[in-house]
């Protein structure tokens, strides 16, 4: 057989058993709805994860510490600490900030611009905002930084406060998780929701079957129609399933951009990106064809011409 035969026959049997499934509306759309809802649920989470993953910005700065000299320290040495730390491979980056400039932004901020006319030197240190790289922007990597600089000279105190963001990282992981888990058994019902379907189609087509293994069709031969009802089905429960997600995205785009705007944000909840519709579509369409193939398989194997 040639090539040209070969995807020809196989185009046949695609357009073939698309044919059948249109001829069956109603069941046929009761099972891309099961495959739709299963995928549709872990995908909305995914889906609500990253937005959170948006909303909170880049970890990395969280992370920032805050270097505060010794008030005997130059500012000449200050440079030179800032320069000091810009070496290291931990470090992103270190921004200056000098005991004036933090003097008037907290006479800005604070409302005691007289009062603090009164004094006669100026109580703040030097600063320096030290960012970690983005391997080192961890909890563990930050915390072994703040160890080394603080036993540099001339520093007086380091402060990393990132309790908050621990918490937070903790909650996102058991989440991750979560939707992990989920998403497997949602995808094994896949499985089984097409592997039950395509056993009672072969239940439904035994005769046929018979027929065909009678005039010495293969088991493989025999089976091809079924895989490709199974291609469609994923194909079209994984449709449902973004065009679902993305109507509950539209329904709450609106409330949270509000929400957004109420705490000052530019945040604005994000749809189903292009590359992640057609992972999900992938995946479809790989657990429906596992399940058409796991039944189709075992079933037609066990049928022989009497």
């Amino acid at each position: 057989m040639s090539i040209q035969a070969y995807f020809a026959r196989h185009a046949q049997t695609l357009v073939g058993s698309f044919g059948r499934i249109v001829k069956y509306p109603f069941a046929s759309l009761m099972t891309m709805g099961v495959i739709a809802m299963a995928l549709a649920l872990p995908l909305f989470l995914n889906l609500f994860l990253s937005n959170v993953r948006s909303a909170t910005g880049n970890w990395n700065d969280a992370f920032d510490l805050s270097v505060y000299m010794d008030m005997k320290a130059s500012s000449a040495r200050t440079g030179s600490l800032a320069k000091q730390l810009r070496l290291r491979g931990d470090v992103a980056g270190v921004r200056v900030i000098t005991a004036d400039q933090a003097m008037a932004e907290f006479r800005d901020i604070s409302g005691f611009g007289r009062a603090l006319e009164a004094l006669t030197d100026n109580p703040l240190p030097d600063t320096l905002i030290v960012t970690p790289s983005l391997d080192a922007s961890t909890p563990q990597g930050t915390a072994t930084l703040k160890q080394a600089i603080a036993a540099m000279a001339d520093v007086q105190t380091v402060q990393l406060d990132t309790e908050w963001v621990k918490r937070l990282h903790a909650m996102l992981d058991i989440l991750r998780r979560v939707v992990a888990l989920t998403a497997s058994l949602l995808g094994a019902s896949v499985v089984l929701v097409v592997g039950n379907t395509i056993r009672l189609d072969i239940l439904n087509r035994r005769a046929e079957i018979e027929v065909m293994k009678l005039v010495g069709a293969s088991d493989g031969f025999a089976r091809r129609p079924f895989l490709y009802s199974g291609v469609w089905y994923g194909l079209g429960g994984g449709l449902v399933a973004i065009i679902l997600v993305a109507l509950a995205a539209a329904v709450l785009k609106k409330p949270v951009d509000s929400l957004a705007a109420l705490y000052g944000s530019q945040f604005h909840l994000q749809g189903l990106k292009f590359v992640a519709a057609a992972q999900v579509l992938g995946l479809a369409v790989a657990l429906a064809w596992l399940g058409s193939w796991l039944a189709a398989t075992r079933h037609i194997r066990g049928i022989e011409p009497t």
